[in-house]
């Protein structure tokens, strides 16, 4: 599976994809990026590194000008939704309906999605596996209080702030 790595204002992120359609996006962490980790379990076929065909490089540029300090939408992304099942999927939806700048809750997410009280936990896990963080904002997902919780990728709660500090998001202190 074709990947390329690239350099931020944050750090090296990685993308991979399959032809028409992304497979993975890998924020930057302080460590040497590993397509096997970016990309899950690995493909039918191996790994290799790959000049990006141009509507990968069109995305890693909006990513560079994000990180830059120049929010981007990537509710367009071209995802390969096979990798993730249908709850999976509509919780990813719900993330992308909220644009740079902005919050919602993981309660407000499970309400959406018409689920009981105990959905948010189920909202969470499912953005915990999110395998495009950045495209498919997991970020801009709080607690019900409005603070910064349940971040798994690199950096945890820390490079959640800054990418919602970068977005302009209203952020709380204690």
């Amino acid at each position: 599976m074709p990947y390329a790595l690239f350099p931020t204002a944050f750090g090296a992120c990685g993308v991979a994809w399959n032809g028409v359609l992304l497979t993975a996006f890998q924020l930057p962490e302080a460590t040497p990026l590993v397509m096997e980790k970016i990309g899950g379990a690995a493909p039918a076929a191996p790994w290799r590194e790959a000049p990006p065909p141009t509507w990968v490089g069109d995305i890693i540029a909006r990513v560079q000008r994000h990180f830059a300090g120049h929010p981007q939408d990537f509710a367009e992304a071209p995802l390969d939704w096979s990798r993730v099942s249908p709850f999976q999927c509509a919780v990813y939806r719900q993330a992308w309906a909220i644009k740079p700048g902005f919050k919602r809750s993981y309660g407000d997410i499970a309400r959406e999605l018409g689920l009981g009280p105990e959905g948010s936990r189920a909202v969470g896990v499912a953005l915990g596996a999110n395998p495009w963080p950045l495209l498919v904002p997991c970020h801009r997902v709080v607690s019900a209080t409005g603070k910064m919780t349940g971040f798994s990728a690199p950096g945890g709660i820390r490079t959640k702030t800054r990418l919602l500090a970068l977005e302009g998001a209203e952020l709380l202190s204690e």
